[in-house]
C-alpha cells in the first residue's frame, strides 16, 4: 500500500481548483450567442388553464420566443414512461402520467411549468414572463398526505379518482397475519415521514445547443447520470439516435438524486435551441427551485411489532401510504417506494414480515430519490417501533436490541423480505458504538444536565441499507505515449471525492502517480458509456470495473514488460508501479512500458501498439452497508429548543477506499439527517395548497451550531461480492440520523408525558408536546 494507495487518508485533489473558485459548474458555462430562458410557472396548486396568450410577452423588448405546451405537441416531442409491472388493487396497470414539458391544459401544483420565455437577456425574459396572460379557472386541490386517499379528497387526475396510483407488497402475508395474531404482545404506532427538499448549494441549470450541420444537440447540465440522461432525451423525447445528443456535466454543486434524472428544462433548452437558432441557457433562481425540482420522501405509516414473552420478534407488518406528487413521469418517481422496504426488517432476526405500499397522487412536487432513497425511511420505521415497544414492555432498549440482532455466525442471512444480507458483524457494531459514546457514562451526564434545569436523552439505533443495486458501470484506462495516463469513469462526481478515490484504486492497482493521471467524467463524447452516480454505487460498481480495466491493462503491460527485460512473463513481479524479475534487481517501471507501448520496433512480434483498456463491472446481487449510531441530546423545557450534544457512529461500508473521505461522507449525511429530523419540511397550506415554505426564510436548514463533533469508527466487514470489498458509503450517515435523533428526544421527555413526536421535532412542536403532557 503506497502513500495515494487504497485505505490511505488522501487529501482531496479536487479540493485546491474548488477553494480557488476554479471549479467549472452550470453557471459557468456561458457560450457565444446564448439566450436566456425563463419559466412562467403556476401559482395555483390545481386549475384548468381557460386561456393563454402570449402576444404581449412576444412583443416585449429583446423576446425571442414564447413556447408553450401546444408547440411542444406540434413538433411531437415526446414523454418519459414507466415500465414497471406495477398493479392496481383490481389489477390492472399502474395509473401514471409523465409530465408533458409544459403543463397540458391543467396545472397541478405550485411550480408546474406552463410557458418558457427565451429573449437576450435574462431579466428581458423575466419581465416577458410578467405579460403572459393566463385565465386560470381554480380547482380543489389535495396535498395533505393523511387526506390524499379520503373518499372526499379532490382527484388529481379525473382519469385516477381516487388518487392511488398502484400498490406494492413483499413478504408473507399469511405468515406475519398468524404471528401477529398469536403473540404475546403486540405494539402498534403511526409513522409520519415528512416531506423535504435536498437544498443543494447549486441551484439547477441547463443550456441547450443545436448544430443544424451536424443535426446533433448538445446539452449542459448538472445531472448526476449524463449518458442515461442523453438516452432519455434521445429515445424518448426527441426519437432521435443517441449519437445525435451530447450531454456534459461538469463540476455539480451537491445532487443528493434530485439531480439525477431529466428534468423538463432539458427538453425545452435543447427545443428552443433549435428553434431559434442559438444556444438557450436556464438558470433556477434559489426562491424558483423548491417549486420546481422533485421533492422527497413524505410517507405516513402504520407499523405492528410483535413480540414473544422473551420479548423476541416474531412479526412485522408496514403499511405506508406514499405521497408521490402530481406527475409519475419515469421509474425515478417510484423508487424511493419500493426498492429499500426490504430493510424495514432492519439487522434484526424476524420469522416473518410483510409490508404493504399505496403509492398516491397529490398536488405537490414529484417526489424521487434523496440520500437514502427509502433506507432513512425504513430505518426510522423499524427504529422507532422498537423504542416504542420497549417503552411498553419494560425492556431496556439495548437489549431488546441485542436480543434479535442478526449474528454473525448466521451470515449469510436472507430476511424475512426475501433479501440476501451477504455479510455483517451487528452485535459488534453496536457494541462499538455504544464504548464509543460511553453509554455507561450516561446517567452522570442526565444528573449533570438536571442540575442545570435541562432534559437530557439519549438513543440507539441499528441501521441498514440496500445499496449498489445491480446495474452496470464503466470505467477506461488510457496511456498516452509519453507514459501519463486518463482514468475515463462513467459515474459522476457531484463533490462526494470521485476523483481522489479512483485515482487511490489505479495508484493500489498500477502505481500510477495521481499527479499524472488525469480524471474525466460527465461527458458522453469523452466517455464511451455509464450508468451514474446514485444508491451508494461509484466506489462499489465503478470502483469495480476501474479494478477490471486495471487488470486488463496489467496482462498486456506484463508482456511488453517481459519483451523489455527479455524475461519469461512468469518470472515478473509486479508492484508499487513496477515490473522486476525475480530475485535480480532487473526491472522496468509500468511508465516505461507504457511508452514502449506506443513504440513498435519495442513490442512483441505481432502486438497491437498501444496500452488503454476498459472495464465493466455488474455485481450480482445489491451490497448492505451497516452501523450504529448513538446520539445525544438535551431540551429546554422552558422552549422546547433542542441541542445535539454527541454523536457517535460504528460503520461497516465494507473495505475503506480513504479514511478521510469517508468520515467526511458520514458528517454530510448526519448533517442532512438531523435537518430533517429537527427543522426541515416542505410545507403546503391545505386548503389552497399554497407552497409555504418558499424560502430560507419558512425552511429551516441546519447550520454548523446545529450539529456537534461526531465521533466515527469503521467496523468494516469487507464483501465478496466485488473485488474491492466495499459496500458503499454515501448515504450511511442519513439511514441512521433521523430515527436517532427523533429516539433521543423522546428519551428526554418521556417522564414527561411524551410518548410520540412527528419530526421534524421542532422546539414548538416539543413545548406543545410538554405542555400537553403536563396535562
Amino acid at each position: 500500500m503506497g502513500q495515494y494507495g487504497i485505505g490511505q487518508p488522501v487529501a482531496r485533489f479536487e479540493d485546491p481548483r474548488l477553494l480557488r473558485g476554479q471549479g467549472r459548474f452550470i453557471n459557468d458555462v456561458n457560450l457565444p450567442g446564448q439566450a436566456h430562458a425563463a419559466m412562467l410557472r403556476s401559482p395555483h396548486a390545481h386549475a384548468r388553464i381557460v386561456s393563454i396568450d402570449t402576444t404581449a410577452a412576444q412583443a416585449a423588448p429583446g423576446v425571442l420566443a414564447v413556447f408553450t405546451e401546444a408547440d411542444l405537441k406540434a413538433d411531437g416531442l415526446g414523454t418519459m414512461r414507466v415500465n414497471l409491472p406495477r398493479k392496481r388493487p383490481d389489477g390492472s396497470p399502474l395509473f401514471y402520467v409523465p409530465h408533458p414539458g409544459l403543463a397540458r391544459g391543467f396545472v397541478r401544483y405550485v411550480g408546474d411549468p406552463v410557458a418558457m420565455i427565451v429573449a437576450e437577456t435574462l431579466a428581458q425574459a423575466r419581465d416577458a414572463a410578467e405579460l403572459v396572460a393566463i385565465d386560470y379557472e381554480i380547482l380543489p386541490s389535495v396535498t395533505d398526505t393523511a387526506r390524499i386517499l379520503d373518499p372526499d379528497a379532490p382527484a388529481v387526475w379525473p382519469e385516477c379518482p381516487g388518487n392511488l396510483s398502484h400498490i406494492y407488497e413483499m413478504g408473507n402475508k399469511a405468515a406475519t397475519d398468524s404471528a401477529i395474531a398469536s403473540a404475546a404482545h403486540v405494539v402498534k404506532q403511526r409513522i409520519v415521514i415528512s416531506r423535504v427538499y435536498a437544498q443543494f448549494m447549486e441551484t439547477r441549470g441547463a443550456i441547450g445547443v443545436y448544430d443544424p450541420g451536424e443535426e446533433r444537440y448538445t446539452l449542459y447540465a448538472d445531472v448526476q447520470y449524463p449518458h442515461r440522461v442523453r438516452d432519455a432525451l434521445a429515445r424518448n423525447i426527441f426519437k432521435i439516435p443517441e449519437s445525435k445528443i451530447r450531454v456534459i456535466a461538469g463540476d455539480v454543486g451537491g445532487g443528493f438524486g434530485t439531480k439525477g434524472w431529466q428534468y423538463v428544462e432539458h427538453r425545452l433548452t435543447m427545443y428552443a435551441a433549435r428553434k431559434i437558432g442559438r444556444p438557450v441557457k436556464w438558470t433556477s433562481t434559489r426562491s424558483e427551485a423548491i417549486q420546481s425540482d422533485e421533492h422527497a420522501r413524505d410517507n405516513i405509516c402504520d407499523a405492528t411489532l410483535a413480540l414473544d414473552a422473551g420479548g423476541k420478534f416474531v412479526g412485522l407488518r408496514v403499511d405506508t401510504l406514499c405521497n408521490v406528487g402530481a406527475y409519475i413521469s419515469a421509474e425515478r418517481n417510484l423508487l424511493s417506494t419500493f426498492s429499500n422496504v426490504s430493510t424495514l426488517a432492519g439487522t434484526y432476526a424476524f420469522p416473518a414480515a410483510y409490508t404493504h405500499v399505496n403509492i398516491a397522487f397529490s398536488n405537490s412536487n414529484p417526489t424521487a430519490p434523496y440520500r437514502g432513497a427509502g433506507r432513512p425511511e425504513a430505518t426510522y420505521v423499524i427504529e422507532r417501533i422498537i423504542d416504542t415497544a420497549a417503552a411498553q414492555l419494560g425492556i431496556d432498549r439495548v437489549d431488546l436490541r441485542r436480543r434479535n440482532l442478526i449474528p454473525e455466525s448466521a451470515m449469510p442471512y436472507r430476511n424475512a423480505f426475501g433479501v440476501n444480507y451477504d455479510c455483517g458483524a451487528f452485535e459488534k457494531g453496536m457494541d462499538g458504538a455504544l464504548e464509543l459514546a460511553d453509554w455507561n457514562g450516561y446517567p452522570a451526564r442526565k444528573a449533570e444536565s438536571e442540575r442545570r434545569g435541562k432534559l437530557r436523552g439519549i438513543g440507539i439505533v441499528n441501521a441498514i441499507e440496500r445499496a449498489a443495486s445491480p446495474g452496470l458501470e464503466f470505467a477506461e484506462i488510457r496511456f498516452n505515449p509519453g507514459g501519463s495516463a486518463m482514468v475515463l469513469m462513467g459515474s459522476k462526481n457531484q463533490g462526494q471525492g470521485h476523483e481522489t478515490m479512483f485515482k487511490q484504486i489505479v495508484n493500489e492497482k498500477l502505481g500510477l502517480d495521481p499527479y499524472e493521471t488525469q480524471y474525466i467524467d460527465g461527458d458522453t463524447d469523452r466517455v464511451a458509456f455509464g450508468i451514474g452516480t446514485m444508491g451508494s454505487r461509484s466506489t462499489v460498481i465503478g470502483g469495480s470495473a476501474l479494478t477490471v480495466a486495471a487488470g486488463k491493462i496489467l496482462v498486456k503491460a506484463r508482456k511488453i514488460a517481459a519483451h523489455l527485460l527479455e524475461a519469461a512473463e512468469t518470472d515478473l513481479e509486479f508492484a508499487d508501479g513496477n515490473f522486476t524479475v525475480a530475485g535480480t534487481d532487473k526491472g522496468v517501471t509500468i511508465k516505461a512500458v507504457a511508452m514502449a507501448a506506443f513504440q513498435p520496433a519495442r513490442l512483441p512480434p505481432g502486438m497491437e501498439p498501444g496500452l488503454y483498456e476498459t472495464g465493466t463491472f455488474t455485481p450480482k446481487q445489491d451490497t448492505y452497508p451497516n452501523g450504529c449510531h448513538v446520539c445525544e441530546v438535551e431540551v429546554d423545557p422552558d422552549t422546547g429548543a433542542v441541542e445535539v450534544l454527541k454523536y457517535a457512529v460504528s460503520d461497516d461500508v465494507g473495505t475503506v477506499m480513504n479514511p478521510t473521505g469517508l468520515k467526511g461522507q458520514i458528517h454530510g449525511g448526519v448533517a442532512q439527517g438531523l435537518g430533517q429530523a429537527l427543522m426541515e419540511q416542505v410545507a403546503y397550506d391545505p386548503e389552497s395548497g399554497q407552497l409555504l415554505s418558499g424560502s430560507f426564510m419558512d425552511y429551516a436548514m441546519p447550520r454548523a451550531d446545529t450539529t456537534c463533533d461526531i465521533k466515527i469508527i469503521s467496523n468494516p466487514v469487507p464483501t465478496a461480492l466485488n473485488p474491492l470489498g466495499a459496500k458503499g458509503a454515501g448515504e450511511a450517515g442519513t439511514v441512521g440520523a433521523l430515527p436517532v435523533v427523533v429516539n433521543a428526544v423522546l428519551d428526554a421527555l418521556r417522564d414527561h408525558g411524551v410518548k410520540d413526536l412527528e419530526m421534524p421535532v421542532t422546539s414548538e412542536r416539543v413545548w406543545r408536546a410538554m405542555q400537553a403532557g403536563a396535562k
